[in-house]
């Protein structure tokens, strides 16, 4: 298979293994051509998510006739998943990030969508001699990206010393502290077991939820690792099952053998309706094999953003990309995450628009003065839509409680900010 695949944006891109392709006719006229690459998992169980993302990016440049200010844009897809692994994987990470500093018509990334994998490629940009190239992601919460949280960060993600790295999404304090607090004060539990999947976003959200659980008078019964290769957790659930918890959180990402996970969970302790209830984060958020599982019935579900009803009930631009997407596809999104991306695609844009078209110059305007903003009209998220100069972070701040309820994520309620 073929890891880059590149299309043009009037042209819907294909996912499928096989050369790239362009229709020069689609394209308009106009200024010289920037490229916007999207690195994400287009293999495994988050390909349905990913493809949502570039579609959604897809139709949303035919909506604005592909221009940014003076510029023609292209998308390019880079798949930094492997078949083997069915998720992300580092080498893969490492390379793309290399290749993106090495295809000189790119401007900037956007991506990753798993906070390991940006985290590896954002020293390689950082660095880059044109740059520092523009990362925006539509889906990375791990809080060291832009700010203190494990020894080092955000630093050493910029060697230069300026940060190009911008999210468009709440990050995991607020998500797992949210989580505890749902579990204290609405599900009453007492006595939860915390698992994490050993990568940098399961242990961040679980760090979160444990430390919010123990404010909230929870006992944190068990913060240890599950192996992703392992075939059963049956040993696993039967040890959780011995210390009487009342309460499961799964910290990590549904790639991780989320589903036998899941499925185990359900086999030793009983539907997530009974008396063990279990709570994921948004690591198992959009995965339609989650959706699908029998087992995931009744699981609870935080989202660091709005889902696709609430979205879509706000009208504006959401709803109009949302109807056009149907259209299109003929269904909705896998996931919110395709309105996110957008939204990361939309700050991209306003920063390539006031640029001199240069990989420092679209990397500047939102990092220098006052940054880049996107008006409530025109944002996917409904809101004027700021990116922090000095961090990277948005000002919109969303948190969300869903529930797997006849095989759908089902929006339970909002939840202020911890």
């Amino acid at each position: 298979m073929k890891r880059l695949l590149t299309a043009a944006v009037a042209v819907l891109l294909t996912a499928a293994a096989g050369c790239a392709t362009t229709d020069d006719r689609a394209r308009p006229a106009g200024g010289r051509t920037l490229v916007v690459a999207l690195d994400l998992p287009f293999q495994g169980a988050a390909s349905d998510t990913s493809e949502s993302v570039a579609n959604a990016a897809d139709i949303y440049l035919d909506e604005i006739g592909a221009m940014a200010g003076p510029y023609r844009i292209e998308l390019r897809r880079y798949d930094n998943a492997t078949a083997t692994k069915g998720s992300w994987d580092d080498a893969t990470c490492v390379r793309n990030a290399t290749d993106h500093v090495a295809a000189t018509d790119e401007v900037a990334v956007l991506g990753a969508a798993n906070s390991g994998c940006t985290k590896l490629q954002l020293p390689t940009l950082n660095q880059d001699p044109a740059g520092p190239m523009l990362m925006v992601s539509h889906s990375n919460t791990n809080p060291g990206l832009t700010k203190p949280w494990e020894q080092g960060e955000p630093e050493k993600y910029f060697p230069t010393g300026r940060r190009g790295y911008a999210r468009v999404i709440t990050t995991d304090e607020y998500q797992g502290a949210a989580a505890a607090q749902f579990a204290a004060r609405d599900l009453k539990v007492g006595r939860c077991a915390v698992l994490h999947d050993n990568q940098t976003y399961g242990q961040g959200v679980a760090e979160a939820f444990a430390e919010e659980a123990a404010r909230q008078g929870v006992t944190v019964l068990d913060r240890g690792a599950w192996d992703a290769r392992a075939t059963t957790y049956t040993a696993l659930f039967q040890a959780v099952k011995a210390t009487d918890a009342d309460c499961v959180f799964l910290s990590g990402i549904y790639d991780n053998n989320g589903g036998q996970l899941v499925k185990d969970k359900v086999a030793v302790l009983g539907p997530n309706s009974g008396a063990v209830p279990l709570i994921v984060p948004d690591g198992f958020f959009g995965f339609r094999d989650f959706q699908r599982l029998p087992a995931a019935e009744g699981a609870y579900l935080t989202f660091g953003g709005l889902g696709l009803a609430q979205m879509k009930a706000a009208g504006g631009a959401a709803a109009r990309l949302l109807a056009d997407y149907r259209a299109r596809h003929g269904s909705e999104p896998a996931s919110a995450y395709a309105l996110y991306g957008v939204q990361a695609l939309q700050v991209i844009l306003a920063a390539v628009a006031r640029s001199d078209g240069s990989r420092r110059g679209v990397r500047d305007q939102v990092f220098e003065g006052t940054g880049v903003s996107v008006p409530a009209a025109q944002a996917m998220l409904g809101k004027d839509v700021r990116i922090d100069p000095a961090t990277g972070d948005v000002n919109v701040r969303d948190l969300s409680v869903l529930r797997m309820t006849g095989g759908a994520e089902t929006f339970l309620k909002a939840w202020p900010l911890p």
